[in-house]
């Protein structure tokens, strides 16, 4: 099994929080910096941050992420989580929700392969693709 872990940039709670309600998602764990073992410490003004956050979706994927600390975080490029969508109407109101407050790189529409798709960079800065395959494939 293939899941993705995303790196935020402190804004991993945030993001959860939203993708559960625009995916349906269950956040199953949300653990804090804080919640860390005594040997291990937060460092100073990072106890609120997320060590570890896990979240299952209605199809059986798991998402996972963290906050990544100042000096370990990179911009997210070279990838897009793709998510996959039987329903058009429903894929087509995700792709939006996640555009929102982002930015559009393709516009949701209909292709040679698909009924719908389209690719957006969230809020959070995660790019996407969001994808209704057509019949067959």
């Amino acid at each position: 099994m293939l899941n993705p872990y995303l790196f935020y940039q402190d804004t991993c709670e945030a993001a959860f929080t939203y993708y559960a309600k625009v995916l349906g998602g269950n956040i199953d764990a949300m653990m804090r910096a804080s919640e860390a073992p005594p040997d291990m410490p937060a460092p100073p003004g990072r106890e609120k941050t997320i060590m570890h956050a896990r979240m299952s979706l209605p199809d059986g994927s798991v998402l996972m992420a963290s906050d990544a600390p100042g000096e370990h975080f990179h911009k997210p490029q070279g990838f897009s989580v793709s998510l996959t969508i039987k329903d058009v109407a429903d894929a087509e109101r995700k792709f939006n929700a996640l555009a929102d407050g982002g930015s559009v790189t393709m516009p949701f529409s209909k292709t040679f392969w698909a009924k719908g798709f389209g690719m957006c960079v969230d809020r959070f800065g995660i790019p996407w693709m969001v994808n209704c395959p057509a019949e067959g494939m």
